[in-house]
């Protein structure tokens, strides 16, 4: 009977709620125990952390000083020998996971399994392509690793109350020395939410005219708790960094409110919230795309109607 082993992700104090999001797509298999693997400095307090899920047997505690920071290079062979006692070895879908993981795959020597959203076997799963317009039932031979990415858009965070194990390990690997950590930069979030991880997300498009004018997006979130998000088209236009970027060639996201203001609604950026669970969108014009997808619309100027949204709230 094989084993499903997932790669926390972390930064260090806090677990991710990717990683609990990958433990309910674990759930989904059949009859597989679910470990999780983390990697770090000191990794204690994460361990405790994902100890707590339901559902997780063990938590196996990796702790070198390599692991200090999230390098692919240096933590894909300690991943891949640690794999050797599992069946199946999954990551989340985000930055970490898709830079992690195809390292992990080969030196494995398999081929991976990227953005499972449903998990049809053990060894069958669909996932999306073509920007989400079309499913795809992918399948691993048996006798294979089975090593895969998973859309944490798809699925929930797993529940609290677990008791799991704590095991220490020492993996003896030689670590790769031709990358280094050199340092992190990258805007500031405000004290927001991570925008992948928001239950609140409020995003500007290119209608918002300028940067400046995007101070309008931030006092609003900040109104709701709400992460900040942005269209391509926004991005482009250098009105936000495109770490906030939401869609297909940005970040997928599946918050519980999703607010787009001045966001057109191409298909790339639907593909990008397809999933939240609330859809409201404020544009002037009535035939916006994004008025096709969203619960809640509202036609008019945004320059009229943020100023009114705070004052209510």
């Amino acid at each position: 009977m094989g084993r499903i082993l997932i790669i926390a992700e972390h930064d260090g104090e806090q677990l991710n709620p990717s990683t609990a999001r990958c433990l309910s797509c674990a759930g989904e298999f059949s009859g597989l125990e679910c470990d999780i693997a983390v990697l770090a400095k000191d990794g204690q307090r994460v361990c405790e952390q994902a100890a707590a899920l339901d559902g997780v047997r063990q938590v196996i505690r990796v702790d070198n000083d390599a692991n200090e920071h999230a390098l692919a290079a240096v933590q894909a062979p300690q991943l891949a020998k640690l794999a050797e006692n599992y069946s199946h070895v999954l990551g989340p879908s985000t930055t970490f996971g898709k830079d992690l993981l195809p390292r992990v795959a080969a030196l494995l020597g398999v081929a991976q399994v990227s953005d499972i959203m449903s998990v049809l076997a053990n060894y069958r799963f669909q996932r999306p392509i073509f920007a989400g317009n079309a499913i795809v039932t992918v399948e691993v031979r048996e006798q294979d690793k089975v090593v895969g990415t998973v859309r944490t858009a798809s699925y929930a965070t797993a529940a609290g109350g677990g008791s799991g194990a704590i095991e220490t390990q020492a993996i003896d690997v030689e670590l790769p020395d031709h990358t280094r950590y050199v340092g992190t930069s990258g805007s500031d979030a405000g004290g927001r939410p991570d925008l992948q991880s928001a239950a609140v997300v409020i995003s500007g498009g290119r209608a918002l005219g300028s940067e400046e004018n995007f101070k309008l997006i931030y006092q609003l979130a900040d109104r709701l708790g709400a992460a900040v998000g942005a269209s391509r088209a926004a991005v482009d236009a250098g009105y936000i960094a495109n770490d906030h970027q939401v869609g297909q060639t940005g970040k997928i996201i599946a918050p519980d409110l999703y607010i787009a203001i001045g966001i057109s609604g191409a298909i790339q950026h639907v593909t990008g919230i397809k999933d939240a669970g609330t859809i409201v969108a404020i544009n002037k014009d009535a035939d916006a795309p994004i008025f096709e997808v969203a619960d809640i619309g509202l036609v008019g100027d945004l320059f009229t109607i943020i100023p009114e949204l705070e004052k209510l709230l």
